[in-house]
């Protein structure tokens, strides 16, 4: 097979917009990630204490402003869990799919999401795929959350790290996936194989739809084949965070 040719990056993840990050992790995965631009950093007094060495590391220094808790909570979206310290970042530059493909080994995975909407979801999504060595996630450009505090707080650093694509088209992304010699599973309860039973070696792409509407047509007529994940009866279906992480899981564990 023939190597695609490089195309350009597009210009940023979800927007062009700065937006705040919160919270311990995601703020300092966003200070140790060279690829960020730090404009601003709030924080409390105790909060610049503790974390003095980690803004030194980052050149950051000069960006902080002390200020009281209840301050801080003014210049944040209502409820942002920040723990005392938050960041205004530019988004960060969003990797092209033939770039991620490319970094791929002989035995990788990759999450599609098909219009999964919810930013706790994704977030939760990218943690898991962060913490079992998932090659990078897909989402589809519209009807898939920005990479806004909230996102990134449920990622608990992920954002800086799991290589996130926005798709214009997921079909044609899926196309691109087994032309680089992917399997293709989606995640459906019409499934007729439990994902314990697949054999998940070589290049893996497993597909989870929306919430509370799995996957579109077209999705699931992509796939190569549909699974399941096994549940009692009394509970026919898991949150797509859950099920991408027993998915995950599950791959991980026959490496």
């Amino acid at each position: 097979m023939r190597p695609r040719p490089h195309r350009p990056h597009k210009p940023s993840r979800g927007g062009h917009q700065s937006v705040w990050l919160y919270g311990h992790h995601p703020v300092l995965a966003a200070l140790a990630n060279p690829d960020r631009k730090v404009e601003r950093l709030l924080v409390t007094k105790e909060a610049a204490e503790r974390h003095a060495p980690a803004f030194a590391a980052a050149g950051a220094t000069q960006k902080v402003a002390v200020m009281s808790r209840d301050d801080l909570s003014q210049r944040l979206p209502a409820g942002a869990v920040h723990q005392g310290i938050a960041v205004l970042v530019a988004p960060l530059e969003e990797p092209a799919l033939e770039d991620v493909l490319a970094r791929c080994s002989d035995n990788a995975l990759v999450l599609a999401l098909d219009q999964v909407t919810d930013p706790h979801n994704v977030g939760a999504i990218l943690r898991s795929a962060a913490a079992f060595g998932i090659a990078g996630v897909i989402v589809t450009e519209r009807n898939a959350p920005a990479d806004t505090g909230v996102l990134a707080k449920a990622a608990s650093g992920a954002l800086e790290v799991v290589p996130l694509v926005r798709a214009v088209n997921l079909a044609r992304a899926l196309d691109q996936l087994k032309e680089a010699g992917f399997w293709l599973y989606g995640l459906d309860e019409r499934g007729d194989v439990p994902i314990g039973d697949l054999d998940l070696a070589g290049r893996v792409c497993i597909v989870l739809g929306a919430e509370g509407e799995g996957l579109r047509r077209l999705t699931s007529e992509k796939c190569d084949r549909l699974v399941t994940i096994p549940t009692k009866a009394a509970l026919a279906a898991l949150n797509v965070s859950n099920a991408a992480a027993v998915a995950a899981y599950e791959w991980a564990r026959r490496r």
